[in-house]
């Protein structure tokens, strides 16, 4: 876990980035709002709760991408895509979706840069693995996010029922995300933050595992 002044730190940047882009961003915000009232009506935006400890959970904000379910649940794979619309469709292409998380990020529920904060179902399935995740808060991208996330798309997109897409998650997803986030926080610097919101820009991360060593080149 990183000490308390680095914490300050990385709130303070955290801070100043966030009101930048929220300033820079705002005709965005404006113009997603208005394409997503247009073309698909209310809610636009898609809350649900996600853990930034192992027992607080917090409302995440997304733009709303697919059409409702009120039994929906669990991560989103191939069983959902008839779900996506065509704006949540190019949202989602570009990641625009997680734009309303500059808001969880200015109200102190993640960070930049961090573990992505799972839901409360996947935390109390495995306690132990996310004890251990989550001791430092979640953020929006991170090198889990970076070096898996493709991967786990992928993985996901080719499920065709809940219960292959719950399987496939906690199997084969769940932990390597887990040794990735766990990796990170051990070298976790605000210089390495830097680069990886920078790579998150980009979509570039390169894995260069050497024997006795793992690093990464952006």
């Amino acid at each position: 876990m990183i000490g308390a002044g680095t914490t300050l730190a990385r709130r303070a940047v955290d801070l100043i980035w966030v009101c930048v882009q929220l300033l820079v961003l705002w005709p965005l915000f404006l113009w997603i709002t208005a394409l997503i009232l247009i073309r698909d009506g209310r809610p636009i935006f898609y809350v649900s709760e996600r853990m930034k400890t192992p027992d607080t959970g917090f409302q995440l904000y997304k733009f709303r991408t697919m059409t409702q379910d009120a039994n929906d649940g669990g991560v989103s794979g191939g069983d959902k895509a008839h779900r996506i619309t065509k704006t949540g469709a190019f949202l989602r292409r570009y990641r625009l979706d997680e734009l309303p998380q500059l808001f969880n990020i200015l109200r102190g529920d993640i960070s930049f840069v961090g573990p992505r904060p799972p839901l409360r179902r996947y935390v109390e399935r495995f306690p132990e693995l996310y004890t251990e995740v989550l001791k430092d808060r979640p953020g929006v991208t991170g090198l889990a996010t970076l070096i898996y996330h493709r991967t786990e798309e992928r993985l996901l997109a080719e499920c065709t029922t809940p219960e292959e897409t719950e399987a496939v998650y906690e199997q084969r997803c769940v932990p390597r995300k887990a040794r990735l986030d766990i990796l990170y926080a051990k070298r976790r610097t605000l210089g390495f933050d830097q680069r990886l919101s920078v790579a998150t820009v980009f979509r570039r991360v390169a894995p260069v595992y050497r024997p006795g060593r793992t690093r990464w080149l952006f």
